[in-house]
């Protein structure tokens, strides 16, 4: 064996969404904030997500999260999310998994029955409430930074459907969020191929034709994923839905989505469907779970908007090294049609 570069990687899921964990094999990365490194490995070291997300040694189905010094002194580690097609700002899913490996494998101390700790996102700090017990994390609830609506049922013009109305939410990403049913879904696994389909067409309209500009960080993407909804119902007093998830380039998010999550929280408060306090439990097209509720309000420049907490947990899968031959003819990996929905060797 003589790799030219080795990345140790922990292999994680949440509620059945794959998000592996870099916890080697990276080095410094410069910037004053995690911001600013993830805007670095963007523009200067995309050849990392390139070789741990596409094929041979990847897959459209995972997200990888690189786990790197804090630049803040309140974080205990900071990371940067990677996924098929762009960097978030914030993932809820990842985060669980990134807080998991580091309590589980000891990179940071876990402390029984609970362990709190801050961790630094491009977002900014997430403070997270992780319950333990015998090595194990049982539970992981994030506070994430704040959710609002950019939009309530704007119209979209989207090719070969037509007209469709849909709300445009921030909760980490800018979210698309339409109801499923008004498009003929039922939200259930076998229409997940449809439902990338047309989710990705609505999610390009949507771009094209709606301003998704942060206020405090204009650097964030816009418009770049889309999320299908179903009608609230309640369970116990407990209000409960489903959704799904169409992440780029064109695949279902299979755990609830904790980003998508907090977006529609700020949707239904601005509905007036949910208060402060009151517990959501959002599900995935697979039936994971993931308890979310309104921690407070707040304002982020002239958008009301929520301060959310979603929990869920998830598992260590494997431990393995990633490397690279310096005479593998795929060193930033490829990409076919038959699943990535483009072709291409490079991205």
């Amino acid at each position: 064996m003589r790799f030219s570069k080795v990345f140790n990687v922990v292999g994680c899921h949440v509620g059945g969404e794959v998000g592996n964990v870099v916890v080697g094999g990276v080095g410094d990365v410069p910037g004053d904030t995690m911001f600013q490194k993830r805007l670095y490995l963007e523009n200067k070291r995309d050849d990392i997500r390139q070789l741990l997300l596409k094929e041979p040694r990847g897959s459209m189905i995972r997200s990888v999260n690189v786990v790197l010094p804090p630049t803040h002194p309140d974080a205990a580690m900071g990371y940067v999310i990677m996924e098929s097609e762009e960097y978030p700002a914030m993932s809820g899913g990842n985060t669980i998994c990134v807080a998991t490996v580091l309590l589980e494998t000891g990179m940071v101390p876990m402390q029984e029955p609970v362990t709190e700790l801050t961790l630094e996102s491009p977002a900014g700090l997430i403070k997270l409430h992780c319950e333990c017990r015998d090595g194990k994390v049982l539970s992981v609830r994030f506070v994430n930074q704040p959710a609002f609506v950019y939009h309530l049922d704007a119209p979209v013009e989207v090719e070969g459907i037509g007209t469709v109305t849909l709300d445009v939410a921030w909760g980490g990403m800018a979210f698309a969020i339409i109801d499923a049913a008004g498009l003929g879904f039922e939200l259930v696994p076998d229409e997940a191929r449809d439902l990338c389909v047309v989710g990705e067409k609505i999610k390009t309209a949507a771009a094209e034709q709606l301003k998704a500009i942060h206020p405090e960080n204009p650097q964030f993407a816009g418009i770049t994923i889309t999320e299908f909804t179903n009608p609230l119902r309640r369970e116990n007093d407990t209000l409960v839905a489903k959704n799904a998830v169409v992440v780029s380039p064109g695949r279902i998010d299979r755990c609830p989505c904790g980003t998508g999550t907090s977006a529609r929280l700020a949707v239904m408060h601005a509905r007036n469907q949910i208060k402060p306090g009151e517990k959501f439990i959002h599900e995935s097209l697979i039936d994971s779970r993931f308890e979310s509720t309104i921690e407070s309000l707040t304002r982020v420049g002239d958008y009301d908007a929520v301060v959310p907490s979603v929990s869920g947990q998830a598992w260590i899968t494997d431990m393995s090294q990633v490397g690279i031959d310096p005479t593998d003819p795929f060193p930033l990996g490829y990409t076919l049609s038959d699943s990535w929905m483009r072709s291409g060797a490079t991205s």
